[in-house]
């Protein structure tokens, strides 16, 4: 291999059409644009949504519902995945470990969905009612 032989790979370069260039060219004249109006001026475009002055349909419509930033510190961990990991002892770092929560979390709640037969002791995580009455009652606790 030498310095002057090196070539790009093949279909690395793309051939950049040169518009309103000429009758020959094929792409002359309006080169593309169309005649007259908005679109076929120099710099003449409008903003994303703009609907020529009628009431864009984002601003017609309502606004509507609201997303917490905090949901994504939360997360919840069911009784099923709480026997699988068959656990004695059971706190953040477990469960983190176990990639049943993930990294950001920093609320995890157990909640009632599924079996429990194995008695777990939850430290430093909560668990709704029904959760805990099911742990309770296979004789694991809630700290």
């Amino acid at each position: 291999m030498e310095l002057n032989s090196i070539q790009p790979a093949d279909g690395a370069k793309h051939y950049k059409r040169r518009v309103g260039r000429g009758i020959g060219s094929g792409i002359g004249k309006t080169a593309g644009r169309g005649h007259k109006g908005q679109k076929s001026r120099a710099g003449g475009y409008h903003k994303v949504g703009f609907e020529g002055g009628q009431m864009p349909l984002q601003r017609r419509l309502p606004k509507r519902g609201f997303k917490s930033t905090t949901l994504k510190y939360n997360a919840e961990v069911t009784l099923t995945s709480l026997e699988k990991l068959g656990a004695a002892e059971v706190d953040m770092l477990t469960l983190k470990a176990a990639g049943l929560v993930k990294e950001m979390a920093r609320v995890v709640k157990v909640i009632n969905t599924g079996k429990i037969t194995i008695a777990v002791k939850l430290n430093g995580i909560g668990a709704t009612a029904g959760a805990k009455a099911a742990l309770e009652a296979v004789g694991g606790s809630v700290a």
